[in-house]
């Protein structure tokens, strides 16, 4: 039996774009209008300026339509905020796709108030509006386990947030995407920018959406089917289980892993490999499966989890 990633069976073409991103309107350097410009010329198919909703910077939901061109759109999104963690700071919750009218959040800053939101309720409104919602950068924000749990509406994990590896080393949410996945979570994992451009924040993490349009709302939905994987280089070209392995297709990397639930993982190594059969036998029978592809420059690649009956 063969399961195929569906981002690999769906219908149309990959188009690359960055989920997470900030402009003048918050905490960026850079105009709206010049950050569409850079993403734009930098070769990106669509953008989702995700500017910071509290209330400090007026709860902006940035109008960047007029910045859509031939061959480039954007996604009408923000990072919503409210309720605390664990640890006391504030949720911080990517939103993509919020309608222009998304009512605020009692969020007036960056610390918490009493009788806000939790984030937890922010999340499903903001699903329940119509966007796709995704737990940011895990790592970074000091999340707990039982944190990422509370999220119940979410999407997806930032599995890799590049902001966060400029910035401070702490890029990672695979530890919490796993946990997440080995309880059941239908979740998957965007690698994105956060990018604020004072620093070298730009350009280092996206996603690549299969879709039969480069429109907003296709590539909406194919984000929330799942039909993407997330890159800082290398190609996904098909991820699929035959049988008892992990078959990969992808541009030359030197290294092609299978990851699961707990302990189990399981990789090939080589040179230029554009083909990798990755051994199942030590992935102790996960229910879920992901690749991951790092080409010789250290640069990797994510695929979604496959689902095993």
């Amino acid at each position: 039996m063969t399961l195929r990633d569906p981002a690999f069976t769906a219908t149309g073409r990959f188009w690359r774009g960055n989920l997470h991103t900030h402009s003048t309107r918050s905490d960026g350097v850079l105009s709206p209008e010049e950050v569409c410009r850079r993403y734009r010329a930098e070769g990106y198919d669509f953008l989702a300026l995700t500017d910071h909703f509290i209330g400090d910077y007026g709860y902006p939901i940035v109008d960047t339509v007029p910045m859509r061109a031939d061959g480039f759109t954007t996604i009408l999104g923000a990072e919503l905020h409210s309720g605390a963690m664990e640890n006391g700071e504030l949720w911080h919750i990517l939103a993509v796709g919020l309608p222009a009218d998304f009512a605020p959040s009692n969020s007036p800053s960056f610390l918490p108030v009493m009788g806000q939101e939790t984030g937890p309720e922010l999340a499903a409104r903001a699903v329940a509006a119509g966007a796709f919602v995704a737990i940011a950068h895990p790592q970074w924000s000091g999340l707990t386990l039982a944190d990422a749990r509370s999220i119940t509406a979410a999407h997806a994990v930032e599995i890799y947030n590049h902001g966060c590896y400029a910035g401070c080393d702490r890029p990672d949410g695979t530890a919490i995407a796993d946990l997440l996945l080995t309880e059941g979570r239908r979740l998957t994992m965007i690698a994105t920018d956060d990018a604020h451009f004072y620093e070298p924040d730009h350009f280092g993490g996206w996603v690549m959406v299969k879709s039969p349009e480069n429109t907003p709302d296709a590539l909406l939905g194919a984000l929330k089917a799942g039909h993407f994987y997330s890159s800082q280089g290398p190609e996904l070209r098909d991820v699929r289980i035959e049988g008892d392995h992990l078959v990969v297709e992808c541009s030359a990397a030197v290294s092609v892993m299978a990851l699961g639930k707990g302990t189990g993982a399981k990789s090939v190594h080589g040179h230029s490999m554009t083909y990798a059969s990755v051994p199942l036998t030590r992935l102790n029978e996960s229910p879920w499966v992901r690749a991951v592809v790092v080409d010789a420059g250290g640069k990797r690649a994510w695929s979604n989890p496959i689902w095993r009956p």
